[in-house]
């Protein structure tokens, strides 16, 4: 009777590795593809309001532009205070201080949220050899 020495694989033991392989690889591209489309979901969430928030502050930059060359093209505000120039143009007070408020809370921040997760995401996964592109697509790098 004889017997092959330990360690050498018959050809049933290859096959069967050769299967492993292929069910791991698979696994891993399962995987990295749920990775990727909850990637894009997290890069997406915020776009939806970022849009809402993105028209808002461009309707209120018009808005306090406008009434800025108001106030500086009225005759009256080299003639009179400054406090009564603002007295007599209260659209650009109110435009402004809206203005100010939405920035001090936070309006710019809500603009480019989508665009500041997919930066994060990126440096993340530069440790990795991926990247992403700016809707949360992987892109798989050579090592």
């Amino acid at each position: 009777m004889s017997r092959k020495p330990l360690g050498f694989p018959n050809n049933a033991t290859i096959r069967a590795r050769e299967k492993g392989d292929s069910n791991v690889e698979q696994n891993v591209l399962d995987d990295l593809k749920a990775f990727e489309n909850r990637i894009q979901e997290i890069v997406a969430y915020p776009r939806k309001t970022a849009r809402v928030w993105q028209i808002v502050l461009t309707m209120t930059s018009m808005l306090t532009v406008i009434s800025t060359f108001r106030w500086l093209l009225d005759p009256l505000t080299q003639q009179v205070s400054f406090w009564q120039s603002l007295l007599n143009h209260p659209a650009f007070v109110l435009c402004t201080l809206c203005l100010v408020i939405l920035f001090l809370t936070g309006i710019h921040h809500r603009v480019v949220a989508s665009t500041i997760i997919s930066t994060r995401v990126k440096t993340t996964l530069k440790d990795f050899n991926m990247s992403c592109d700016g809707k949360g697509k992987l892109i798989l790098k050579p090592r």
